[in-house]
């Protein structure tokens, strides 16, 4: 049998088979938006999870790293509005409740379901509206279109996706959904993301493989340079789809797969970071590994001036080789060649003449393409980004307000 990859049309968290989800307007941030959502298997899974790497967890990320000990889990309950982070115990209370509410509710054990919040930090839960919403959720097969949309906080738009592979293991889907638009920044996890598949996996596996596809995903998008205590991506493995069971032997193809939804994901979230309105792509070749392509890369993506020109359509293009220059990425000046829209402006270390105004035309698309060939080595990396506007710093001044 040969292999066929295949994007699903409309696909999204239950596209995989045995996943259903639902949503309600619980009014934990308006009366008009969905804002809580129920992710669940109808048969228990194999989960694993990555989490932020700041100091400052929400209470919900340090509950969910303790459900995932056991390598499963069953389902999720999401909220926005409200980060519940920074909210003492009483914030890890309404955590555990919701946990528990959500096995009543499908029958579970609060150890098989695991929480996300985001939204506003230092705000306690409304939890007798997120009691109310929890009792309310219908869960469907359509329902992952809902969860998408009740992730959301600053988003423009939902981010969801879902690829059906065929292979000789046998056919299986992976599906999944993510929100951010601010608070974006390399080190895991940059937002929200839940995926699924109905592939039979290892657990120890299953870690491995969400890991790496989160290093070349999620851990090389940045919008703005911070990273939130909500930080969290988690994907579930009910098997199914009857495969062959998916380990290190036999699962390159799973990675592949993996990685090209977490891909299409991370570059949504950087295409609808607050007030982009351009997607910013940035690839270094030649670096002297990979660990120094991707430090380059990534602060070459989350420079502000750099972005600000962007924005502009501004050719400076010597605000690039700054920030690889600060990036702590090795770099001979002399054998540095610098793309920007695919048009040549330094080559080993020497500016090259171009026209400014059309390169500046050309940089009034919505994509806007950086390539590095730093000549030292086999490293190589790409990072995604966006431009800095003005509507950013109106988002921000007046988030709470």
């Amino acid at each position: 049998m040969g292999t066929k990859v295949k994007a699903i049309i409309s696909g999204t968290v239950t596209s995989p088979q045995g996943f259903l989800a639902g949503a309600v307007k619980a009014s934990i941030k308006s009366q008009e938006k969905l804002d809580l959502a129920i992710l669940c298997s109808e048969k228990p899974c194999v989960a694993a999870g990555v989490f932020t790497t700041n100091a400052i967890k929400a209470a919900p990320v340090i509950l969910s790293q303790k459900h995932l000990k056991n390598r499963s889990a069953q389902a999720i309950v999401v909220n926005s509005g409200c980060a519940n982070a920074c909210t003492g115990d009483s914030g890890m209370a309404d955590a555990v409740e919701m946990a528990r509410s959500v096995a009543e509710k499908v029958g579970l054990s609060p150890e098989d379901v695991l929480v996300a919040s985001t939204g506003v930090i230092g705000v306690p839960l409304p939890m007798d509206r997120v009691r109310a919403g929890i009792r309310k959720v219908a869960l469907t097969k359509e329902g992952g279109h809902e969860l998408a949309r009740a992730m959301m906080t600053t988003d423009n738009f939902p981010k969801e996706m879902a690829i059906f592979v065929e292979s000789k293991l046998g056919g299986f889907t992976i599906g999944g959904v993510a929100k951010g638009a601010g608070m974006i920044h390399p080190d895991m996890a940059t937002m929200l993301c839940f995926l699924t598949t109905d592939a039979a996996v290892d657990a120890r596996f299953l870690k491995s493989v969400l890991q790496k596809a989160v290093n070349v995903s999620f851990n090389m998008i940045t919008i703005d340079g911070d990273t939130s205590p909500s930080d969290t991506v988690v994907i579930l493995a009910n098997g199914l789809a009857g495969t062959e069971t998916i380990n290190s032997r036999n699962g390159e193809l799973f990675q592949k797969a993996l990685d090209e939804v977490c891909l299409h994901l991370a570059k949504c979230v950087a295409r609808d970071g607050e007030g982009a309105t351009k997607l910013i792509e940035v690839a270094v070749e030649g670096a002297v590994n990979e660990a120094q392509a991707r430090l380059a890369a990534r602060t070459i993506a989350s420079s502000p001036l750099f972005k600000a020109a962007v924005h502009g359509n501004d050719p400076n293009w010597g605000r690039i080789v700054a920030a690889l220059g600060r990036s702590g990425a090795k770099v001979n000046e002399n054998q540095l060649d610098v793309y920007l829209n695919d048009v040549c402006v330094m080559k080993q270390g020497s500016p090259v003449p171009f026209g400014k105004k059309e390169l500046s035309t050309s940089l009034s698309g919505k994509e806007v393409s950086v390539r590095l060939y730093l000549n030292l080595g086999e490293g190589k990396a790409t990072a995604w980004g966006c431009d800095l506007s003005e509507e950013y710093v109106t988002i921000n001044s007046a988030y709470t307000s």
